[in-house]
């Protein structure tokens, strides 16, 4: 691909396009960020870092502040703050933009159903501004009429989806709320620590998070990094990448399909 003028220029500049990312949940992350890094350079035609937070509202404050360009993102902060955001790509996860909410706990507690039965339980979070490891599950406490603060004996974040699971596994915690679309990949890459856990409900389907750039990044930057995501999927080293992440491609995507979420967060967070 040939960059385009404003890629050039980025090129030429020698700034990189700052990518963000929260914690993913490979257990060789940085060599496979490098691998990312310097696959997304030579198609893009410009530098490309990726600039490492532990949390989405660092990624948020970061991009607000155009210290990043671009940043994969869970699709709840992209909705509270989509008027300062373009939506740039939506992973595919066994053919589809979508994924669900899990609702995890301990094999060993088979009496458990749905949320509810969690009362008196310790209960771990992924991240405050995730959807599935935060806004989800509080939206099965407020359907059920249940309180967070009174219902779980305990509660806490553990700031990444993995760990979520690792939480449970362990008996850190006794159920849990997971991107299913990591919960089943560590099924393939670890399944003696899945094995210790038990799927309880699965969501409906909501919008994968989405890759998105601030909305004044330069619109040919814009349309290039969109294709360069897009086109992963018809090439071999593109493919090998997205195997590694447990993705089947990019779509440009629509942000008609992350309203359910903010649906959502305004029933919940208005409570």
């Amino acid at each position: 691909m040939c960059a385009l003028p404003a890629v050039a220029a980025l090129a030429t500049a020698n700034e990189p396009l700052r990518i963000g990312l929260t914690p993913v949940f490979l257990d060789d992350q940085a060599a496979f960020l490098n691998r990312w890094r310097t696959y997304l350079s030579a198609r893009i035609g410009s530098p490309v870092l990726f600039v490492q937070r532990a949390s989405y509202r660092e990624i948020s404050e970061q991009i607000s502040a155009r210290q990043i360009d671009v940043a994969w993102m869970c699709g709840y902060p992209y909705m509270m703050d989509r008027a300062r955001l373009t939506l740039l790509a939506v992973p595919l996860h066994l053919g589809r933009p979508e994924y669900h909410s899990y609702l995890i706990v301990r094999d060993d507690l088979p009496e458990v159903g749905r949320i509810g039965d969690l009362g008196g339980k310790v209960f771990a979070f992924s991240d405050p501004n995730s959807f599935s490891g935060s806004l989800y599950p509080r939206f099965l406490l407020h359907d059920a009429g249940l309180s967070l603060e009174s219902h779980f004996r305990r509660s806490f974040f553990t700031w990444s989806h993995r760990k979520v699971v690792e939480a449970v596994a362990a008996g850190l915690a006794d159920g849990g709320a997971v991107a299913g679309y990591v919960w089943e990949t560590m099924s393939r890459l670890h399944p003696e620590i899945t094995a210790r856990t038990r799927i309880v409900s699965r969501s409906p389907a909501y919008g994968f998070p989405p890759f998105v750039a601030r909305s004044d990044l330069d619109a040919d930057i814009v349309r290039t990094v969109r294709e360069v995501f897009v086109d992963m999927r018809n090439d071999a080293a593109g493919a090998q990448l997205l195997e590694t992440l447990n993705l089947d491609g990019f779509v440009p995507g629509d942000p008609a399909m992350f309203e359910p979420i903010a649906a959502m967060a305004e029933r919940v967070d208005s409570r």
